[in-house]
């Protein structure tokens, strides 16, 4: 019989698989459209924001002791996913292309919503079970990638973002008064290369050449063809099309994240390629609790920068004074990212606010504002 503590731990557990919910509301949108297909947006946005108004801020400090054992609950939502996803997706393909029911533009809308799902969701996930040590759980992480192709992420994030945050080296830091569509597009140009290099220096550290078997772009090559070609097999072309527009949806979700997650905060250049060390001051921090249950604690980004393989319900959230704070929740954030004077006018007072807290003795923030820093030591 368990014991009453091994009954709570599941119940603890569950606020963070809000995720599931969205499986539902795909069947109906597929099924039903018309005013159907604004319910993915609303529940992954507009539900949780206003959650997050209701229920406030939470401020608890999980203990970083708890042991891996006790975390299962936690864990399975995100091993669970990727089966989940496919099945959404690629049913979704096998549906509306062989039913008329639903009019080309609704298909559009139902697809917008799917890339809600795999951008909100699936990237999240990926992006938590790619910084785990676990073969599977990387496993897990590159499909979840792969059918968003966008599977060059792996490299970006873990070997140039999360060394090189901060500085010119890192493309998805957003440089203070920079729009988003601007920053969109340099990172939609600059990102895949930049993953390239980070993986050609690592191969010939190890004294590899390119093509070496260990390179992880084989791996990703052959899982984005094998997700194309499957959505053109069940799909034809059409399939094969709203398969590309829900992996840009998605996309286009990750980078607004991206955008927000760094906005303006630099790592001081202390000279001869030589930046200060990654701080808790170097990300924007959220508690916002429902949009940290469907987001499994992303928006307490400050500790993952500071300890980038901690499980997410580990993951501690800093004070004001500790951290540039968050006014919203990331949905909201991101609404306000997508009108560049609005978020210029909320945001840019609280990166000079920052720079005058923690960086008083900087006079000139021109090559900053502008990632024309040296790059880093070694990075290149």
């Amino acid at each position: 019989m368990s014991s009453p503590e091994e009954i709570r731990k599941p119940i603890r557990a569950l606020p963070f698989w809000l995720s599931l919910g969205t499986v539902p509301l795909a069947v109906i949108e597929a099924r039903f459209g018309g005013w159907t297909l604004l319910l993915l947006p609303a529940y992954a946005w507009w539900l949780v924001s206003l959650l997050d108004q209701l229920l406030g801020r939470n401020t608890d400090q999980p203990d970083v002791s708890t042991p891996e054992a006790d975390l299962f609950w936690y864990r399975l939502i995100t091993l669970i996913w990727f089966p989940i996803q496919f099945a959404v997706i690629y049913g979704a393909i096998w549906y509306v292309t062989r039913s008329d029911h639903l009019s080309p533009s609704e298909t559009v809308g139902l697809f917008f919503g799917l890339g809600v799902i795999s951008g909100t969701i699936g990237i999240v996930y990926a992006h938590e079970l790619m910084h785990q040590k676990p073969q599977l759980e990387r496993w897990l992480g590159d499909l979840l990638l792969a059918m968003v192709l966008y599977s060059h992420f792996r490299s970006e994030h873990l070997q140039v973002h999360h060394l090189w945050v901060g500085t010119p080296r890192d493309a998805v830091s957003a440089r203070y008064n920079e729009g988003f569509y601007r920053y969109f597009l340099r990172v939609l140009r600059a990102c895949p290369g930049s993953a390239w290099r980070a993986e050609m220096l690592r191969l010939a550290r190890a004294g590899r050449f390119s093509w070496h078997r260990s390179n992880p772009f084989w791996r990703y090559g052959a899982l984005q063809l094998a997700a194309l070609a499957l959505a053109y097999a069940i799909g034809g072309w059409i399939g094969l099309g709203l398969f590309l527009y829900q992996a840009f949806i998605a996309v286009w979700q990750l980078e607004l994240t991206n955008y927000v997650e760094h906005y303006g905060l630099t790592r001081a250049y202390r000279g001869e390629g030589r930046y200060e060390p990654v701080r808790p001051h170097h990300s924007w921090n959220a508690d916002h609790r429902a949009t940290n249950w469907l987001l499994i604690n992303l928006q307490r980004h400050s500790d993952h920068h500071t300890k980038p393989d901690r499980r997410f319900p580990l993951l501690q959230t800093y004070t004001e004074n500790e951290a540039p704070q968050l006014p919203l929740g990331y949905p909201l954030m991101a609404l306000m990212a997508m009108v560049p004077p609005l978020w210029r006018r909320r945001m840019n007072p609280r990166v000079r606010a920052w720079r005058r807290q923690h960086y008083p003795e900087v006079a000139d923030w021109k090559p900053y504002n502008r990632g024309a820093n040296p790059m880093p030591r070694g990075s290149v």
